[in-house]
């Protein structure tokens, strides 16, 4: 009988392999990370080729640190950053072009076309999204209006359109020899192409968007065999059962399986979810309807998301551009060396601000500079912007939901730093709540295909794995953390209304 299922997380930063037992604990992991491309001011890409590359070695390397035969793998997993954009020919398997990022916001004057006289909520009652550049549907056109020859052949039928998920399963599956071209309901929502309500591509939207429809995946449950791996790698032969976009991998990992409740992964970005059952609730307050999750033929499951675009990239932007620490974990250290933030605010908007903001004519600031601000100051006012960010989106959620959240439950790699997490619950003014098992994205995505396989008997088994790590209580007077509130809040005004048509 086989005694582990496996996750390929696909990230922003890095591609990993996580295998897990049937208690959900982690039994071998491997890991490597891959280039981050910056063509131009706002661009950001991926070599789609390295990816998928890095992908086998990490699904190798994983296999050989636990000693685990391809036998003991009852099912594999994917989940992936979600709205990552990769159009690839069919017949060489060739990308022409590189990944766009999620982050990038070259496609800012198509979502303005598209937004035209009705504003950037054209598609929002249908789809969920606002038009911004942080989705999938206009990387695609970009790629069709931009690399030569590529929309003829998009017209001839040629070419293929994916968000990672559907990259890696194409090519887990055979590639140019039958790979098969799906995703799952949770990264087809994050394309502004996808009807909420009954879960196929819209065609109006499709051809307004400017794609040929027979470029785009089959849209698939969450958690179902979808095939077998067919790649000559160490996972030939064993059901792929599960993709999750990983937001969505990450909130199924924390089992928030009822509506009202809600979780925060600190990453790349920041993303909070919360779980509004059968029930689509659209936003008046700057946050994303999306699918929360779909297991097999059960109804849909819906989701409220604020999607904060720079936190833990903000750190390696300490490290690596401004070279104040040499590794991410020293942002900690060097935040405790002063008292307090020196009344300096760092607001990350590097991509411009995403939820509940949407203006993507904004760009970074550090504000509240004097003599007397230091590194430390601007280590510590970096850590805040996180919480900061992370109590808009929220606040955003209690008006959007018309219920106050009780307690907030975190993953990702930033909720090791106690600095960090003290501070986001004396913003919230709830408790703060760490998992025993923090990698929840990836673990999300192998309940998904054990679920598919039978590996798990039901969501109920899941909840029973579940177990409390750490918990933060709020400790900050009111009229502090007031304050602080508005003296973020006039930051964040300084932000706007610096990118301009000539730019």
């Amino acid at each position: 009988m086989s005694k582990y299922v496996a996750a390929i997380d696909q990230g922003t930063t890095s591609t990993r392999c996580m295998i897990f037992d049937q208690d959900g604990a982690v039994v071998a992991v491997a890991q490597t990370e891959h280039d981050q491309i910056f063509p131009k001011a706002g661009w950001v890409e991926h070599n789609a080729i390295q990816i998928w590359d890095n992908t086998r070695k990490v699904c190798a390397e994983a296999m050989a640190h636990g000693d685990i035969s391809t036998s003991d793998v009852a099912a594999i997993g994917i989940t992936n950053q979600r709205e990552t954009t990769v159009v690839w020919d069919k017949t060489t398997g060739q990308p022409v072009y590189n990944a766009i990022v999620w982050q990038d916001t070259r496609t800012d004057k198509i979502c303005q076309q598209l937004a035209g006289d009705e504003g950037a909520d054209r598609f929002k009652a249908k789809v969920g999204l606002p038009l911004a550049t942080y989705f999938a549907g206009p990387k695609a056109r970009w790629v069709l209006d931009n690399v030569e020859g590529a929309r003829e052949k998009a017209e001839a039928g040629d070419l293929l359109f994916g968000t990672m998920d559907t990259w890696l399963m194409w090519n887990l599956t055979g590639g140019v020899d039958g790979g098969i071209h799906v995703t799952d309901v949770t990264n087809a929502s994050r394309t502004l192409m996808m009807d909420l309500a009954t879960l196929d591509w819209d065609d109006d939207i499709v051809a307004e968007m400017g794609l040929p429809k027979s470029m785009l995946p089959e849209i698939k449950s969450s958690s179902e065999v979808y095939a077998n791996a067919r790649d000559k790698g160490v996972f030939a032969g064993v059901p792929l059962g599960g993709i999750l976009g990983d937001q969505q991998a990450a909130t199924f990992g924390q089992v928030c399986f009822e509506p009202g409740m809600a979780k925060n992964t600190y990453g790349t970005g920041n993303f909070v979810l919360l779980n509004t059952g059968e029930e689509q609730v659209l936003s008046k307050n700057g946050l994303l309807t999306t699918v929360c999750y779909k297991i097999g033929d059960s109804k849909p499951i819906y989701a409220l998301e604020g999607s904060i675009a720079v936190t833990g990239s903000l750190v390696q932007w300490l490290r690596d551009n401004l070279q104040i620490i040499k590794a991410a974990p020293e942002v900690e250290d060097l935040a405790r060396s002063v008292e307090d933030n020196g009344d300096v605010y760092v607001v990350p908007a590097f991509s411009g601000l995403f939820a509940p903001h949407w203006r993507s004519d904004a760009r970074g600031a550090i504000v509240g500079l004097t003599r007397f601000a230091n590194k430390g100051h601007i280590a510590r006012a970096a850590l805040e912007a996180v919480a900061f960010q992370s109590k808009e989106v929220v606040d955003a959620m209690n008006a959007d939901s018309g219920v106050d959240l009780t307690e907030l439950k975190v993953d990702g790699g930033m909720v090791v730093n106690d600095t960090l997490m003290q501070f986001q619950a004396d913003l919230l003014g709830v408790p703060v709540v760490r998992p025993k098992i923090t990698e929840t994205t990836a673990l999300g995505a192998a309940y998904a295909a054990g679920l598919a396989v039978g590996f798990w008997k039901d969501e109920s088994d899941l909840t029973k794995q579940w177990a409390e790590d750490k918990r933060w209580e709020p400790q900050m007077d009111g009229a502090e953390r007031d304050r602080l509130v508005r003296k973020w809040n006039k930051a964040v005004q300084r932000t706007l209304d610096w990118v301009e048509d000539e730019d």
